[in-house]
């Protein structure tokens, strides 16, 4: 029987999941892929904190070196996550003819391009389930369930963090700061969570999609993108009374010949399958010319459902070894008929706006006018109940309008004397 020995660096939560995970499935793995994977090695710098699994002390080491350069292990699985001295280990690890695992998005949205083209050169694997969707298996299905099909979209709910601060907003009406709160006295939220909220995590996970769906290398910092924070209680209510959900979105989308690629607060129909996508739950859509519409569902973190696609990457890797390959291909092609990313400007939706504005006739008319000035045409207008101070929540629903427009007109309506607070404009995917 075939035998791979696997060395794991950062023994954290989602590491002693994985090696939880090698221990106690190890006979299962072994009676499904006639192969036995052993840990021969546990890396991390704290090694007196107390871990949910029992390993043997001689696996436990300080010294990355006794991982790199043992040369009976074959598959190293990063678990550190950032990126740097990330991307040194890793680069390190496939000089030393070793695979590699990981579930570090922010390392391969930054510098996945080197990675990958150094493990090609050398005949090595860099597997990468867990990177993004936890649990979901999207990785391996654009790699190679629609390895026939052009993917025309893909879209979806890849952050639960975002996900469960918007769900409890509008399950409990609660504002987004006791959401946050609520996330974070749960786990689902760091004590910074800024990475998750802002929108950014969001797009280090669409640059690996947009680079596996659309063959187009992207920096996160070339995406659109835009967080949660400004998103109130009753931005929920009213699109709710509306018949839409409004949830952050990672959007991939052919466009002619140009990808638009956006992360930002998104109005989805009620009826939608996302709408109702509760949770630290991640939901992604793929729509490929052949295929057609595929929505891939599942626990997008936590230590259980990461543990579960990182095994499946090194599972993959020790039965190409055992079947005589060193390489199972990465899937990336880079598509020389996108012409690039489009830019945020041209780009057309609908929109959801709300302002607080004076209570006097002639209001609603001055702001009409601006938007049809703009180009903009609304589609339904609303005014709320009269706020303090003779005050009046109106909101809009516009037809497709592009986005230089739309920012143009929001600048103007701004700056009148007659409105009151920052206005909230929420595109729409119907």
């Amino acid at each position: 029987m075939k035998k791979v020995k696997v060395g794991i660096i950062g023994f954290g939560t989602i590491g002693a999941g994985v090696v939880m995970a090698l221990k106690s499935k190890r006979a299962l793995l072994k009676a499904r892929s006639g192969i036995d994977i052993s840990i021969a090695a546990i890396c991390d710098k704290d090694l007196k904190t107390r871990r949910p699994v029992k390993v043997d002390k001689k696996l436990l080491t300080r010294s990355i070196g006794r991982i790199m350069y043992d040369p009976d292990i074959d598959i190293v699985v990063e678990l550190v996550g950032g990126i740097t001295p990330t991307k040194d280990m890793v680069l390190e690890a496939l000089r030393q003819g070793k695979h590699v695992v990981t579930a570090n998005k922010a390392l391969l949205s930054e510098a996945g391009g080197e990675i990958f083209a150094l493990a090609n050169a050398l005949g090595l694997t860099v597997g990468f389930e867990a990177s993004v969707g936890g649990g979901v298996p999207i990785i391996r299905s654009l790699k190679e369930s629609f390895i026939a099909d052009r993917i025309d979209l893909i879209y979806g709910i890849i952050n639960g963090t975002s996900n469960f601060i918007l769900s409890r907003m509008a399950e409990e009406s609660i504002s987004f700061a006791d959401a946050l709160k609520l996330a974070q006295d749960k786990g689902y939220a760091e004590r910074d969570p800024r990475l998750d909220i802002s929108g950014g995590d969001s797009a280090h996970k669409l640059s690996i999609l947009a680079l596996l769906g659309f063959g187009v290398k992207v920096k996160p910092a070339d995406i659109y993108t835009e967080g949660i924070t400004g998103i109130e209680q009753d931005d929920i209510e009213y699109a709710k009374e509306m018949g839409y959900a409004i949830k952050l979105l990672a959007i991939a989308k052919r466009s002619g010949k140009s990808l638009e690629l956006r992360v930002h607060p998104t109005l989805i129909p009620s009826s939608r399958l996302l709408a109702g996508v509760s949770g630290v739950y991640n939901a992604i859509f793929v729509k490929g010319d052949l295929v057609g519409d595929n929505l891939f569902y599942g626990k997008g973190a936590g230590a259980e459902p990461t543990s579960s696609a990182v095994v499946s990457d090194i599972v993959a890797i020790a039965k190409a070894m055992a079947g005589g390959s060193r390489k199972i291909e990465d899937g990336i092609i880079i598509n020389r008929d996108i012409d690039g990313i489009k830019k945020m400007d041209r780009v057309t939706t609908r929109h959801y706006i709300k302002f607080l504005a004076v209570d006097k006739p002639g209001v609603l008319t001055r702001i009409s006018g601006i938007l049809a000035k703009n180009d903009i045409s609304i589609a339904s207008v609303t005014q709320k109940e009269r706020k303090a101070g003779d005050m009046v929540p109106i909101v809009m629903m516009t037809h497709e309008a592009a986005e230089k427009d739309m920012a143009k007109a929001l600048k103007e309506i701004g700056a009148l004397k007659i409105v009151r607070k920052k206005l909230v404009r929420i595109r729409v995917e119907d």
